[in-house]
């Protein structure tokens, strides 16, 4: 079955001030939509390679295959890491997940400043995760940094918090100051969504 752009949990404006309604309009709508009809493209072209037995175009494939499911997955996770602030967004998380954090991080403050700092250091485009690594049960949270979503640089992790820094997530209220963006993120994030999927990668 062809992939599908999910809708958004909220409106467009839902966000503001902190990402306008514009942006998410055009990233929803535009960039997003891009990633999932890319991913239905490569895909056809695969099964097609497959029926003929005609593989010259594979290792092109492959990589347009890569990228846009990438896209695709990570911005189905960071619309759902967002609520509007006040409503289910921002504040500090609890419970398990911040459990996790102090075990893995020592307490809320340093997991922030790494998170924060890595995500404003992505070099070009690309993204800020914070994952669950390794089985469930006995793996840890770590912070990683996607350059070109489609490498996220460590196998087997499930991502849990995703930020995006390509610039279109945030270029026409904040221009080049990436780091404002970062720090605004914080008033939006959807702490029960990422603890929900924290439970999953620890069962």
């Amino acid at each position: 079955m062809p992939h599908v752009l999910p809708s958004l949990p909220y409106p467009y404006e839902a966000l503001e001030p902190h990402i306008d309604a514009q942006t998410m309009k055009l990233h929803h709508d535009l960039h997003h939509k891009a990633y999932v009809d890319g991913l239905n493209a490569a895909e056809e072209k695969l099964a097609a390679a497959r029926k003929s037995n005609d593989f010259a175009a594979v290792k092109h494939l492959s990589r347009e295959l890569a990228f846009h499911g990438s896209g695709h997955l990570l911005h189905c996770i960071f619309w759902n890491n967002m609520a509007p602030a006040g409503k289910g967004g921002g504040g500090e998380p609890a419970g398990t997940l911040l459990e996790q954090i102090q075990k893995d991080f020592g307490d809320f403050g340093a997991f922030k400043s790494h998170f924060g700092a890595a995500s404003t250091a992505v070099e070009g485009s690309g993204w800020g995760l914070l994952v669950w690594q390794g089985p469930p049960g006995l793996g840890k949270l770590e912070i990683l940094t996607s350059e070109k979503h489609q490498n996220l640089g460590q196998w087997g992790v499930a991502p849990l918090l995703v930020l995006d820094v390509w610039e279109h997530a945030y270029y026409l209220k904040y221009q080049n100051r990436r780091a404002e963006y970062v720090k605004a993120f914080w008033n939006i994030i959807n702490w029960k969504d990422v603890e929900g999927r924290l439970k999953k990668a620890r069962s």
